[in-house]
């Protein structure tokens, strides 16, 4: 089960009314919809996830592949959404490999926000890149069509002013794919996902998030391998100190005019 660009669940009506002491008025806005899914692999609930639930298996393969729970696209056989009370259940059908490789290292992760560390016990637990990627120049002129892209593309954003965006560009600035979230990590990850599934090659092209950039955006772009990360916003110390350890191209507060390259001192 996938789900269809116009899911009723991308957004709800809301009804709104001024208050601020002038005429009074009302009327209807669109709302971006949270909701909780539950990721099981095999029998075995792995974590539940508030997300806007919209292409859902995409965050499905991007989670899953920046968790750590596979490697690959094909390590995934299938993944089943159904809808539960108040949220939805992905279950998640591993191959026999990927499922033993899982219950092995399996940690409960249930409540987490994808904030990044919740529910991580110790360092040891965080999923980490494999190794460096290898650096690659984004030109000015890509940058500044990517943004132009992405304000076109971000159709739920302009619907609700309240949606995370997250794009795989080709290297001259094309956007080839764009997904939105309430959370910067699942928009990054559906984005992620969606690219696996299409079997993009991480390479050659770069990822452009609208969020400002922690290390855990830096993690998750260096282990799908993508050698560049463009942020609309600003990034963290450890971002840019990730970012050279991995060998990902860190460009931030990137407007359709100019950018900034960060290097640690």
């Amino acid at each position: 089960m996938t789900d269809t660009p116009d899911d009723p669940q991308r957004a709800f009506r809301a009804r709104i009314e001024r208050y601020d002491g002038g005429a009074s008025e009302t009327k209807e806005i669109a709302v971006a919809v949270e909701a909780p899914i539950n990721i099981v692999y095999g029998d075995a609930p792995y974590a539940v996830m508030m997300t806007t639930p919209a292409d859902i298996e995409d965050f499905v393969y991007g989670f899953s592949l920046t968790e750590g729970v596979i490697a690959k696209a094909a390590e995934i056989r299938g993944v089943e959404i159904s809808r539960q009370h108040e949220g939805y259940v992905a279950s998640v059908n591993l191959t026999p490999d990927a499922l033993r490789k899982h219950m092995a290292r399996r940690r409960n992760l249930s409540g987490r926000t994808s904030c990044g560390l919740c529910g991580v016990e110790d360092f040891t637990q965080l999923p980490t890149a494999p190794g460096k990627v290898g650096e690659r120049a984004v030109a000015p002129e890509a940058i500044a069509r990517a943004l132009r892209e992405l304000h076109e593309k971000q159709r739920l954003f302009r619907m609700t002013r309240a949606v995370h965006g997250a794009a795989w560009c080709a290297p001259d600035g094309e956007i080839l794919l764009i997904r939105e979230d309430v959370g910067r990590h699942n928009a990054l990850d559906k984005t992620i996902g969606a690219s696996l599934r299409a079997g993009l090659a991480p390479g050659e092209g770069f990822a452009l998030i609208t969020s400002r950039c922690s290390f855990e955006m830096i993690e998750k772009a260096a282990i799908f391998g993508a050698p560049a990360l463009v942020a609309v916003s600003a990034p963290t110390s450890l971002a840019i100190q990730r970012a050279r350890d991995l060998g990902v191209t860190l460009i931030a507060v990137a407007r359709d005019d100019s950018a900034l390259l960060f290097h640690p001192m």
